[in-house]
């Protein structure tokens, strides 16, 4: 797990980026992903449900994947948050990568290494294992 000298500054990132690509969000609103997406749009934030088995979630646009987005929606991206098991991260984190997102960012319990690797190679910040709505209400509620 990232000790806090590998981690970046989670209050910058949140302060500087604001559109977010959910990865496995779920319509039901007791799921996770869900609840954390409806706090981040409280406070401001774009969502961008990825879900290739709903058309619409929260009352927007759902998307089947990252590469799937329309190309205005793709180049708005900035932070990736999944909501996957471990062993399906690294191909969203590829998609990450190729739509030129600044973060990825996986929630808690999701960790891999070897994907976070190869995503920071390319350039982007990650996040692993920590909820962005937690860190969020730390920060600034």
């Amino acid at each position: 797990m990232e000790n806090s000298m590998e981690s970046p500054d989670i209050r910058s990132i949140l302060e500087q980026y604001h559109t977010i690509a959910v990865v496995g969000i779920s319509p039901k609103p007791e799921r996770p992903s869900n609840a954390v997406s409806r706090h981040m749009l409280a406070e401001g934030y774009t969502i961008v449900p990825i879900n290739p088995g709903h058309q619409e979630i929260l009352g927007l646009t759902s998307y089947p994947s990252l590469t799937l987005l329309p190309p205005e929606v793709k180049e708005s991206i900035e932070i990736v948050n999944i909501f996957r098991k471990p062993a399906d991260v690294e191909p969203v984190m590829d998609e990450a990568i190729a739509i030129g997102a600044k973060v990825i960012w996986t929630q808690l319990g999701i960790i891999n290494d070897t994907a976070a690797k190869k995503a920071r190679q390319a350039g982007l910040q990650v996040i692993q294992n920590r909820c962005i709505s937690v860190e969020h209400q730390r920060l600034f509620l």
